[in-house]
């Protein structure tokens, strides 16, 4: 297949264009940019470790039996992925992951009662999931994509973002993804739709290999996102693409996240 360089702009409409700018100053926009980073960095560790993790368990006939669930946490540095049972909501199976997030450090085949934080996250996850089920929020699965829930917690509050899977080839599934801050009752206190649809990142184009990707923001997402940042980091790796963009309307810049670097840089539209 003859390779060549492309630049694929999906959604940059007019009336998005003509929207009055905000005015962020450089280190205020570095601090928001760092703040981001963190965060997507943060998401790919909790998505690469349940990838990896849910694979080897559905390699292991003895888990896969009793396949009931994971839950993935931070603890003590680590990313832990625990395979839940069936029935009893016990562990069954525990992947541990620290700075190698190819491999799990630690893996562990063997029932447990399930810890008083694991018991809490779980609690929390069910009753953030069953209120964000409510109409309202209008979450939506297109055909060929799969939702990724992703639970942080954070002071006296949780965080759960939605990202969009998917199955298909030559697709990095950017958009229709949601962001919500609940409480320890699971009760939805703030949310946030990033991205107005699904965004397929398509990564051949007329026979071509795309080598670089854009999309544009709404205004209501001024910034490159958490969300943009950890998808690009799952899927790039397996079509070999390193950098994507961003252009905002609302800033009248273009955000790029380069893979090789994990950094994001800025430049005027």
């Amino acid at each position: 297949m003859k390779k060549k360089s492309l630049l694929v702009l999906v959604s940059l409409f007019s009336s998005i264009l003509l929207a009055q700018k905000i005015e962020m100053s450089e280190s205020e926009l570095k601090t928001q940019l760092d703040a981001v980073l963190a965060e997507g960095n943060l998401l790919y560790k909790y998505e690469k470790a349940t990838w990896i993790s849910t694979d080897l368990a559905m390699e292991n006939q003895t888990v896969k039996k009793d396949y009931g669930g994971f839950l993935v946490y931070e603890e003590q540095k680590e990313i832990r992925v625990i395979i839940l049972g069936k029935k009893s909501q016990n562990c069954i199976a525990e992947y541990s992951f620290e700075s190698d997030f190819s491999k799990p450090k630690l893996v562990t085949i063997g029932s447990r009662e399930l810890s008083e934080k694991e018991k809490t996250l779980i609690g929390v996850r069910e009753k953030i999931l069953k209120n964000v089920s409510n109409k309202k929020y209008e979450v939506t699965v297109p055909n060929g994509y799969s939702p990724n829930f992703v639970l942080l917690p954070f002071a006296e509050k949780y965080k759960l973002y939605i990202i969009m899977g998917t199955s298909q080839n030559d697709v990095i599934p950017f958009g229709n993804d949601y962001f919500f801050i609940a409480d320890k009752n699971g009760k939805i206190k703030n949310w946030q739709k990033f991205h107005s649809r699904i965004i397929p990142g398509y990564t051949t184009f007329d026979g071509n290999k795309v080598t670089e990707l854009m999309h544009s923001h709404l205004r209501t997402t001024p910034l490159i996102t958490a969300t943009d940042i950890c998808t690009f980091m799952l899927y790039a790796p397996l079509y070999d693409i390193d950098a994507f963009s961003v252009y905002s309307p609302a800033l009248g810049k273009t955000m790029t996240y380069s893979l090789k670097d994990n950094e994001i840089t800025v430049k005027e539209r």
